[in-house]
């Protein structure tokens, strides 16, 4: 299974990408929404896990209303401590609060993972 993980703090981006690739996942990180819409345009994700607040024009909400244009079945996971905006999540997504462990991030994982189709 391949996860997109979308987060512009690189301490907690490395955190959460070496927690997944230790659970043997395959894990595509991007660091603003921009970046992370390229990667979802080419469907290369069964999991999006997407910080809310993010630099750039693009937040976590767009990316994953954007990634599920492409992929309707697209598991999704927030993860956001502040939102200037109001929550518009993705029907049948989880919303994390931060902070959190990354073993959270993992169970999510797992959790949503169940729901999306192996590759």
């Amino acid at each position: 299974m391949r996860i997109l993980v979308v987060e512009d703090d690189p301490l907690i981006r490395e955190l959460v990408v070496e927690a997944l690739r230790e659970e043997g996942y395959e894990v595509i990180h991007a660091a603003n929404g921009e970046e992370a819409l390229a990667w979802c345009g080419r469907r290369v994700a069964d999991v999006l896990v997407t910080d809310i607040r993010l630099p750039g024009r693009v937040d976590g909400w767009q990316i994953a209303e954007r990634c599920r244009e492409q992929d309707p079945e697209l598991a999704v996971i927030y993860a956001t401590g502040f939102s200037p905006v109001a929550p518009r999540p993705v029907s049948g997504s989880l919303l994390l609060q931060k902070p959190y462990d990354p073993a959270e991030i993992v169970k999510a994982v797992k959790r949503m993972g169940r729901r999306a189709s192996p590759n």
